[in-house]
């Protein structure tokens, strides 16, 4: 097992721990069969970092992921979330999560969508239709916010699902695979949003992913799993700096992080 310490940078910069897990385990029980999904996971993440889970289907890039969302509950080891339990942090409304599908309700507008946690929450209508504007303007959205979910494309739908994730200004971004339907085009447009984005609210973004160019584009550290029971292999650094075209991608600097992120995805299938 390969312990996880905070990459120089985040050591550097002093940032608080958002997330810390030790020892981590989650195992299913089917009618099957024990499914051993997580395997002694150790990590450690700071406040503003941008880390991404790369890995195999099946390796539990998703379920580790849920971990942290209360959305699953672990079988052995540890984690806090903001120096809270994951339902403590839940309850606190201390994360936002977008998921592989944007999942807005049809017959919502698209600002009614993104103020839905709004309204949950309690906030007055004046509140929500401030925050509402903020957000979509912070996507890119200005404008869309009477129209429909069936009147936007794939690429505008996740936006507003970004935003809805953003309304009410959670700590931490929680993004599961959000781009991995869209074309090469939009993906990499959505791709320079999402770091513009980043860099405007400086949240914590945790983001799963299969593609090795998306991980190294985005990521300030990239967290290398192997195959199901899913285990932390190695831990990447994307020293790229906060400014990243499109162009990066053709750097040897880029083209290095990425060969050493495909290394470690294939020496991660080594594991019995």
């Amino acid at each position: 097992m390969l312990q996880v310490v905070p990459s120089p940078k985040a050591e550097i910069d002093g940032g608080r721990v958002v997330i810390e897990a030790k020892a981590l385990s989650l195992t299913f029980r089917t009618a099957d069969g024990p499914v051993h999904a997580l395997k002694d996971v150790d990590l450690t993440v700071r406040e503003g970092e941008f880390i991404s889970f790369i890995g195999p289907s099946g390796c539990g890039k998703t379920t580790l992921l849920r971990v942290i969302a209360d959305l699953e509950q672990p079988s052995s080891g540890a984690i806090s979330v903001n120096g809270m339990t994951p339902d403590e942090a839940r309850r606190a409304r201390a994360y936002g999560y977008v998921f592989q599908a944007a999942a807005l309700y049809p017959w919502r507008t698209i600002a009614g969508n993104v103020g839905l946690p709004l309204e949950i929450m309690g906030h007055d209508k004046a509140e929500r239709a401030r925050r509402v504007e903020a957000g979509l303007d912070l996507v890119g959205l200005s404008g869309f916010g009477r129209k429909f979910p069936w009147q936007l494309s794939g690429g505008m739908q996740q936006r507003a699902s970004i935003a809805r994730a953003l309304s009410f200004d959670p700590q931490l971004l929680l993004m599961d695979e959000p781009f991995g339907a869209l074309d090469e085009i939009v993906r990499d447009r959505l791709n320079e949003e999402l770091l513009k984005l980043w860099a405007k609210t400086r949240k914590t973004v945790i983001f799963v992913t299969h593609s090795i160019p998306e991980a190294v584009f985005l990521s300030t550290r990239i967290v290398v799993m192997s195959p199901r029971p899913g285990r932390i292999h190695e831990i990447v650094d994307c020293d790229l700096g906060p400014e990243r075209p499109l162009e990066i991608r053709e750097t040897p600097r880029f083209l290095e992080i990425a060969q050493r992120v495909r290394e470690g995805l294939k020496a991660g299938h080594s594991y019995d």
